[in-house]
């Protein structure tokens, strides 16, 4: 099997991963979601925005009377209510954005002893999640037909506040070469399963 070349990783994101490995532990790949696949995980964000926005911007229409504010007798605040949730709406069209650049500011990284996603926030935080070869041995694999997709190593679930739940994957997501990373995991916890024994 070829092995995958790694990634050249940002400088910064670079100095986290010197910084989070332990003694000894040699990286054997890193990689990147890439931008444009990252991005389309908002895309139901995106689509519940259209008609948030287009409500609050007919909201604060409806409140102003459905005509130009005329400043020469006065002006009324009720419309301004309306603001912060055009602001949300915008907020939320604009996602995807943010999520390409949260894509550049996230790493994978694989490592002979385990899996770390070095996950990038919008303002500047980064999120270090490590998983063991116990954690990898039910992995999923989600794979387009040009060979990118993800790698979910877990999925946690959370109230959405309407008594429904919502679901988060972890892993490796919006990668290319998604069978031949899953391949380099399968050996490490392997080679995990072979040292315990």
């Amino acid at each position: 099997m070829q092995f995958l070349q790694n990634n050249i990783l940002p400088p910064d994101i670079s100095s986290l991963v010197d910084i989070e490995l332990r003694g000894g532990e040699r990286v054997t790949w890193t990689g990147q979601p890439l931008p444009s696949r990252f991005a389309r995980r908002s895309i139901g964000i995106v689509l519940f925005g259209i008609p948030w926005t287009a409500f609050a911007l007919f909201w604060i229409a409806g409140a102003s009377g459905f005509k130009m504010p005329d400043f020469s007798q006065g002006f009324g605040l009720f419309p301004l209510f309306g603001v912060p949730f055009v602001l949300i709406g915008f907020g939320m069209l604009s996602s995807p954005i943010w999520m390409r650049r949260k894509a550049r500011r996230t790493a994978y990284v694989v490592t002979d002893q385990r899996a770390i996603v070095f996950a990038g926030g919008v303002f500047g935080s980064t999120t270090i999640r490590s998983f063991k070869p116990e954690q990898l041995n039910d992995i999923r694999r989600v794979q387009k037909p040009d060979g990118t997709g993800d790698l979910i190593f877990e999925r946690t679930w959370a109230s959405d506040g309407e008594g429904g739940k919502q679901s988060t994957d972890h892993g490796f997501l919006a990668i290319a070469n998604v069978r031949e990373v899953e391949a380099m995991i399968t050996r490490l916890t392997q080679q995990a399963g072979t040292n315990n024994e």
